[in-house]
């Protein structure tokens, strides 16, 4: 899906943020298809996009979401400075409904949605700032959440990586100038309430 999803970047310069996974190569590969242009090193601040990868499963280990939110913070005073820019965090859904047999992984994710918030208020119009929450993803292994997700998700079965990069596409895309300060659950309805027993 994600390889066929068109969007015009139109060279947009691409920077990530945190560590890779499944999830995050392909979506950066999405962005090569795209005419994005990934951009590393001292270039990063100079990204039209920047792309915060945060850890999909629990046991994981994150950097600190005081962190993230600082490099976060930094590239939107640059992107404002420079009339207009994208920040997408991807996250887990545990962001948006925490799981009881996983608190501090849930709490770390809420804190950095409160943060992602924060910047949305802070850099808009400017720059638009919004998180995907991704649910139980599985590839050959479980590439995000948990397992137990799948007892409390609506659509009956795991999501797809491609179904996850087509939601990062949607907040790049050029033609979607609206949504600021937003997490789109892709999580086959997970956040609908029935993640409450975990």
């Amino acid at each position: 899906m994600s390889a066929d999803m068109e969007i015009d970047l139109a060279g947009a310069a691409i920077a990530l943020e945190g560590a890779s996974n499944p999830v995050v190569e392909a979506a950066l590969a999405a962005f090569r298809a795209n005419d994005g242009r990934l951009v590393e090193g001292s270039q990063a601040r100079l990204a039209d996009i920047l792309l915060i990868s945060c850890p999909l499963r629990p046991g994981v280990t994150a950097e600190k979401p005081g962190t993230l939110y600082a490099v976060a913070r930094k590239a939107a005073v640059a992107m404002t400075e420079r009339g207009s820019g994208r920040i997408i965090f991807l996250l887990s859904a545990a962001a948006g409904m925490p799981m009881r047999r996983h608190p501090r992984f849930s709490m770390e994710n809420a804190s950095i949605l409160a943060g992602m918030r924060t910047l949305a208020m802070e850099f808009g119009p400017k720059v638009l700032v919004n998180a995907v929450g991704v649910g139980a993803v599985e590839d050959e292994t479980m590439v995000s959440g948990d397992k137990a997700m799948l007892s409390h998700t609506p659509v009956g079965r795991a999501g797809s990586i491609e179904e996850a990069v087509a939601a990062v596409l949607f907040f790049c895309d050029p033609l979607n100038t609206y949504t600021t300060g937003q997490m789109l659950g892709v999580d086959g309805g997970w956040m609908a309430g029935y993640g409450r027993n975990f």
